[in-house]
């Protein structure tokens, strides 16, 4: 007979099976036999919790089961890969969105019961404040990924001291919440978490958004590690803890590639506009050198080491699949070819690996910054393909810029740059790139993915 015995079991072969996912995925090589091993072992956690005795009525279960995978199929298929970090920051939300829900309806189903213990209510008020933060940050974070809403930080006066009233209060409710019970702090409590969750996310600038969904995935996972208390579910517990020790890790990785504390990007205020008299705003004065693709073709063509640095660009128009041919077409030339990936390319950790593995560029051509930056002043050219911030000299050059200190691929010490890119428009953080007027680089104007077919064509045709 199905007992809670047997059910721990469950749960136990469970979390080995998320922890060995979380395990492959820090490699892209392992990184589908991870999302394999996580998907069993949900699929396991989930039919153990449907057949243990305290559950009772199946027909909300299958409702929402279905509805659910309906829902998860259609976006899956449909989804660009550009667009999965929003992605990723909308399911966030709904995570969130479910803790302060089943907050709420415990707390109202045990209340009518007549007794609800004193570390019930902390779990319960604990769960909703977290769950209604991650709600409305992860919405925020949504907002500014998908363009809603403005990449640059929305600041105020007093805006901190704003937080800190906020944070306060909602201890205070907490504790109210623990002596006293009463439906009325619990909602307080949600309002104030969901008003907090607002504007913590509105200071950060665009260019710490990788960071902010590694952030709010923490969240998530304390969100559903609070849930899984609340309902006596040790598989949600170990599921959530792991999701947010894991965020957590990887938001202070990420801090530490962008050379600032995780304090300094939660308080916000990084990523607006360039200050008029910095040494980016001067430089914008002076003029740019363009090439035509044919220009581009002939220095590769001569070339015996290239390296390519892929961002967000890339993404947008899809030109990855063109780089594996060009990868190819250079690999038959005997031509060294190597593709450098800074940790915050792109709009979340890890966003260019997913996006070269899909196009099957094989892993031994890719290569992390900390390997990749001594090899940038023995290549004959470095090939930027939509990437901005995390190639900008200004990190090291300009100190009134926002994100000097940071950590940037030194693509400037190639023997010639060449840029792909759309317009003179400055990246996500808002500021001026300096690489764009070096002697050595020359912009390449136009869609990523045309001009790098266009660039296979002249080299098939060499």
């Amino acid at each position: 007979m199905f007992n809670i015995d047997t059910l721990a079991i469950f749960y136990l072969i469970s979390a080995s099976l998320f922890i060995l996912g979380l395990k492959g995925l820090t490699h892209p090589s392992t990184a589908r036999r991870g999302n394999y091993f996580a998907m069993i072992g949900m699929v396991i956690a989930i039919a153990a919790t449907l057949v243990s005795p305290a559950v009772q009525n199946y027909s909300l279960i299958i409702a929402g089961l279905a509805l659910g995978a309906v829902i998860g199929i259609v976006i899956a298929m449909k989804i660009d890969m550009k667009a999965m970090p929003q992605l990723v920051a909308a399911f966030h939300s709904l995570v969130g969105l479910t803790a302060v829900l089943v907050a709420i309806g415990t707390y109202t189903e045990h209340a009518a019961a007549g007794h609800i213990g004193g570390i019930t209510l902390v779990e319960l008020g604990v769960g909703a404040f977290i769950g209604a933060v991650t709600f409305t940050g992860s919405l925020i974070a949504f907002g500014k990924l998908q363009g809603i809403m403005s990449g640059n930080p929305i600041v105020f006066k007093g805006q901190h001291m704003l937080n800190l009233a906020l944070g306060i209060a909602s201890l205070l409710l907490v504790i109210q919440f623990y002596q006293q019970g009463g439906l009325m702090p619990l909602l307080l409590i949600t309002a104030i978490a969901l008003a907090l969750g607002f504007l913590l996310i509105i200071p950060i600038g665009g260019a710490d958004m990788p960071v902010v969904v590694s952030m709010l995935n923490s969240y998530s996972g304390w969100a559903a590690a609070a849930t899984g208390f609340t309902l006596g579910n040790h598989a949600l517990i170990v599921t959530g803890a792991l999701v947010g020790f894991s965020g957590a890790i990887l938001s202070f990785i990420m801090c530490r590639a962008m050379n600032r504390s995780f304090i300094s990007v939660i308080l916000g205020g990084f990523g607006g506009e360039d200050d008029e008299g910095s040494e980016a705003a001067q430089a914008a004065n002076q003029g740019v050198k363009s090439a035509a693709v044919e220009d581009l073709a002939f220095m590769i063509e001569n070339a015996s080491k290239v390296i390519v640095i892929p961002g967000y660009g890339m993404a947008v128009a899809q030109a990855q699949h063109a780089l594996k041919e060009l990868t190819e077409i250079l690999d038959e030339k005997e031509i060294e070819i190597k593709f450098a990936i800074h940790p915050v390319a792109g709009r979340m950790p890890g966003h260019m690996n997913v996006l070269l593995a899909e196009a099957d560029i094989p892993y031994d051509h890719v290569a992390e910054m900390e390997d990749i930056n001594p090899e940038f002043a023995t290549a004959d050219v470095a090939l930027v393909v939509g990437a901005n911030d995390v190639t900008n000299p200004a990190a090291k050059t300009d100190k009134s810029s926002p994100i000097y200190g940071m950590p940037i691929l030194d693509v400037e010490k190639a023997r010639y740059v060449f840029v792909i890119k759309r317009s003179m428009r400055p990246g996500y953080s808002g500021i001026d790139n300096l690489l764009y007027y070096r002697d050595n680089c020359s912009m390449v104007f136009g869609d990523a993915k045309e001009v790098c077919e266009s660039l296979t064509n002249e080299l098939k045709n060499s």
